[in-house]
């Protein structure tokens, strides 16, 4: 009797707790979907600013030959220690970089945390291996709870919310802040550290430069070879009525602020489906513990109703003594 009062008191438990497993799973699926729809129109908002390039070059080039600047400045080839470097390849000082790690605010994600913060340290090896002076920021409660157990001196460069996707203002307030110091020689780069999403339950730990920022140069190559390869953007060409620097201006920080919002909902996306994916499984075996319980408590139970009614056969006579 024992043994079948526990099972009652399990029985009891998994069903209070499998509502609330079933609340996280639908949540979690639908901020995954959300998650991969946002990304979707941001990636639209991208390509839009990908065609502005080839017509606002032009009037950038007539100006200060701006074509060759871009190249020098912002072609994701150059070393990162080019601007720590004099000549005859003396460093003047160490290139400052910083790295954000990107994880998760909440936990019941398996190894989320864990895997972003493994990249993380292989990431360290290498950039102290190159003698670069990183800076560690982070975005999740969770993640910078393993980082600190791991020994990462971190600073928080913002909260991400539990319940919703991150805001578009989260992502333009820090690519701002980091261009604002990039243009002022305060830092010569910026990586993101965070968890690529591959799938249903799948994410790769994925390191990502952010600045100096990696524009579509394949657009800036084709209008240096070919000035025809312009006809290739917007249409009707827009009318630049306004000063081309401060438009080419407006787009890099528009296209750095939406590389990284495409970031920060690509790491949600792996994190909510690891967590619906999780919370599947959870309720499936909630399920199957649900029926073994069950089958257990009704097999004790139909005991129990034959031992009452061979005891009453007994005691009325109804059963022969077999000695």
């Amino acid at each position: 009797m024992e043994e079948v009062e526990r099972a009652r008191e399990r029985l009891e438990n998994i069903r209070s707790v499998k509502p609330i497993l079933n609340g996280l799973r639908t949540i979690s699926l639908g901020s995954w979907q959300a998650a991969l729809k946002r990304r979707s129109s941001v990636q639209a908002y991208a390509d839009q600013l990908k065609a502005m390039l080839p017509s606002l070059l032009p009037h950038l080039e007539s100006q200060r030959g701006v074509v060759g600047r871009l190249r020098e400045r912002l072609s994701t080839h150059l070393s990162l220690r080019s601007r720590g470097k004099t000549e005859g390849n003396v460093t003047s000082s160490p290139v400052r970089v910083e790295a954000l790690v990107i994880g998760s605010e909440r936990g019941l994600c398996g190894r989320f945390n864990v895997a972003v913060a493994g990249e993380a340290e292989r990431y360290l090896r290498r950039q102290s291996a190159e003698s670069l002076n990183v800076e560690f920021k982070v975005l999740g409660s969770r993640a910078q709870r393993v980082l600190g157990r791991r020994g990462f001196e971190t600073t928080r460069a913002g909260t991400l919310s539990i319940t919703t996707l991150p805001t578009l203002s989260l992502a333009f307030d820090l690519a701002r802040q980091w261009l604002t110091a990039y243009e002022a020689d305060e830092l010569d780069a910026v990586h993101l550290i965070y968890n690529d999403y591959r799938g249903t339950g799948a994410y790769e730990p994925t390191v990502m430069q952010l600045i100096p920022p990696r524009l579509p140069m394949d657009r800036i190559s084709a209008y240096s070879e070919d000035r025809t390869a312009a006809r290739d953007g917007l249409w009707p060409p827009p009318i630049i009525d306004t000063d081309p620097e401060s438009l080419y201006a407006t787009v890099v920080e528009q296209w750095t602020g939406v590389q990284l919002y495409n970031v920060l909902l690509d790491s949600s996306a792996a994190e909510h489906s690891t967590r619906f994916q999780l919370m599947e499984s959870a309720t499936q075996n909630a399920d199957q513990l649900i029926e073994e319980l069950t089958l257990v408590i009704q097999t004790a139970r139909r005991q129990e109703i034959t031992q009452e009614m061979a005891e009453l056969a007994a005691g009325a006579g109804l059963l022969g003594d077999d000695t």
